[in-house]
């Protein structure tokens, strides 16, 4: 079977499907693996560190897909509607398409593949169950997010995260504020803490507290008795009273006044991004302030906040809206992201065949599974 990898065109992307070490133990399944010149280039990954691990390089996307029984992409393939390279005719019918395909912001896309005869797979669509805990793709990409706005803060941020005691004088810590503990919020409570902030962070699922406690973290919430009753048995949370609303909004806008930093990470697949830090909010913040929305893709958590762009207010506080934040520290997503698809192969790998076989009935396949055999199967949309 061959694996074609090609290079990413959708923009802001810099991430690859493939690392030299996920390369050489797809050789060692028996598969062939095709990656497109400079697919790596982005990520700091020459074509010769691929060749070494065992890559055929072709010259070409076109060369690199051809014939492909599975395609590896970070991003779903451009198509004829969107202009530009028709990614999605180079794949022959009957493969697999593997990547982050966000089918959400690109319903047509799905149609798209059923009519190519394409069997579109979605990685951020993995259940979160053990087995598929190697797999899970939000978590890695969402990790290295998380760490990297805190980086990003401290590059804008004026001053200081640690405090520093010189003999001319006592600089403060910063106080960072995350909001949202999912993967992105704790590694971003676990990265500020580790510069030197101040941390606290807020949620509205009442087990998060002991998460964000155990990061050397304050948790912030109205804890009554609606909040310790907010989250369902399968760890999600639950829609909350206006009047529970209205007195924590009272809170955040209290303690937002007091933060040097601030990053947002609450997203909601599906839908547009909540606001979660209003015009007021960042009014009443001081100069010299940083925040970072990780949602601005979606809609953003901060009002004001302009995608790809970095917006200073008229009371200095800087709001960030970088896209794709995996993307700017591609090197590492990449080989992250990498594993995440090579976990995937190796549980559906026939070792007698030296193929993949996918099991259309496991769990894994059933939730990830987009299209098949020229219709689309995902139960949230499937006609």
């Amino acid at each position: 079977m061959k694996v074609g990898i090609p290079k990413e065109r959708r923009p802001n992307e810099q991430r690859v499907a493939a690392s030299p070490e996920t390369v050489k133990k797809l050789k060692g399944l028996g598969l062939d693996v095709v990656v497109e010149t400079g697919a790596g280039a982005g990520a700091n990954i020459p074509d010769q560190a691929f060749a070494d691990a065992g890559a055929t390089i072709a010259p070409d996307e076109a060369a690199a897909l051809a014939d492909a029984d599975i395609v590896l992409k970070v991003q779903r393939p451009l198509t004829a509607a969107e202009g530009g390279t028709d990614e999605l005719a180079l794949i022959k019918r009957g493969a697999l398409l593997i990547g982050i395909l966000n089918p959400f912001d690109s319903r047509e896309a799905l149609a798209a593949y059923a009519s190519a005869g394409v069997n579109a797979l979605a990685m951020e669509f993995m259940p979160r169950i053990t087995r598929a805990q190697v797999m899970d793709v939000l978590s890695s990409q969402a990790n290295l997010s998380g760490y990297k706005a805190v980086v990003d803060a401290a590059s804008v941020y004026g001053r200081s995260y640690a405090m520093m005691m010189t003999a001319a004088g006592t600089v403060p810590p910063a106080r960072a504020f995350i909001m949202g503990v999912g993967v992105a919020g704790l590694q971003a409570i676990a990265t500020a803490k580790r510069l030197g902030a101040i941390v606290s962070a807020t949620d509205v699922r009442p087990a998060v507290k002991e998460q964000v406690q155990s990061l050397g973290g304050s948790f912030v919430a109205v804890e009554n008795d609606e909040f310790k009753q907010a989250e369902t048995a399968g760890g999600y949370a639950k829609e909350m009273s206006d009047d529970y609303k209205r007195q924590q909004a009272a809170l955040v806008a209290e303690h937002i006044k007091k933060q040097d930093i601030v990053i947002t990470t609450a997203l909601i697949p599906g839908r547009k991004a909540p606001v979660l830090v209003t015009k007021e909010h960042v009014a009443s913040m001081k100069p010299g302030s940083v925040i970072i929305d990780l949602a601005v893709e979606r809609g953003g958590n901060v009002e004001g906040a302009k995608p790809g762009e970095v917006v200073v207010t008229d009371n200095g506080v800087t709001i960030v809206g970088h896209l794709n934040y995996p993307s700017r520290i591609a090197e590492s997503s990449s080989l992250l992201y990498a594993k995440n698809l090579l976990a995937l192969l190796q549980t559906f790998h026939d070792k007698d065949a030296k193929a993949i076989k996918l099991n259309w009935d496991d769990e894994i396949v059933k939730a990830i599974a987009l299209t098949r055999d020229g219709a689309v199967v995902h139960p949230q949309f499937a006609a």
